[in-house]
């Protein structure tokens, strides 16, 4: 009999999915658990899960692995990916093959919660999608993607080259509609360094959540949207144009774009 879960959590650390389970569960939240790959995705066949949250050093199947698995097997449940071995590399690799989060070990209730709220928000807004495949039409249109010559860390973040060789940086339509509504915008200070994979900017919603944004690029701010700081409504009406976050002087932009995902690959 195929059963209905919210969270599968997979960590070769009993440690790891006892926290995952106690603090998801006091929440409400229906968790089903594995300690490897292999036994995932016997379960996967099996029960139906709106949300993964999957560790990446396993033995037998590693995360990255796992993901390049559930991708060949159609397996449409979004994945949240958590490792102790927290680096860039890692959370960039993660998020270019499919993830939808990342969280470096060892993290608080809070991180794990937010996260994991913002995948079951997610998982409804892709099922919305798939019940109503043809964004084309206006009535239809659940999130803008991003524009065709931008480029995106997951689906948080997003990166556009200017003819001068600056970059913007900004949050995809996407992510704010998973968050719904925006109350507070924490920005960093010019001429602050901000790296690929890390965090470069905080929003905290109207539900008292804390959304860290990721930058997908690596670069010095040379200039702030101070605009939005007066008024964050100005991202979430222009999140691709007039409510950018940062104009940055990248370091690595060669190297590091072909690490994001090219939003022409987004065309619906």
């Amino acid at each position: 009999m195929n059963k209905q879960f919210d969270i599968l959590a997979i960590d070769d650390e009993q440690v790891i999915i006892d926290a995952i389970n106690k603090i998801c569960s006091s929440e409400g939240y229906r968790v089903d658990s594995s300690i490897d790959a292999k036994d995932a995705l016997e379960k996967l066949s099996k029960n139906s899960y709106k949300i993964i949250v999957c560790d990446i050093m396993m033995p037998d199947i590693d995360g990255f692995e796992f993901l390049e698995e559930i991708v060949k097997r159609k397996i449409s449940s979004p994945v949240i990916m958590t490792t102790g071995y927290s680096t860039v590399e890692n959370s960039v690799k993660s998020l270019y093959n499919g993830a939808i989060d990342f969280i470096p070990k060892p993290f608080t209730a809070d991180e794990i919660l937010n996260s994991v709220i913002r995948g079951m928000r997610y998982s409804d807004v892709q099922n919305k999608i798939i019940s109503s495949p043809n964004q084309q039409d206006d009535s239809t249109i659940i999130y803008v993607p991003c524009p065709a010559k931008y480029f995106r860390l997951g689906y948080s973040s997003w990166a556009a080259e200017e003819n001068t060789g600056t970059i913007l940086i900004g949050v995809t339509d996407l992510f704010l509609k998973i968050i719904e509504s925006i109350e507070e915008l924490e920005l960093y200070k010019l001429d602050e360094e901000i790296v690929q994979g890390n965090q470069c900017a905080t929003l905290k919603s109207k539900d008292n959540l804390v959304h860290n944004i990721l930058s997908p690029v690596t670069g010095r701010i040379i200039e702030r949207n101070e605009e939005i700081l007066n008024d964050v409504n100005i991202i979430e009406k222009d999140p691709y144009f007039e409510g950018w976050l940062y104009r940055i002087i990248p370091s690595e932009s060669e190297y590091e774009l072909k690490q994001l995902i090219p939003c022409s690959s987004d065309r619906f």
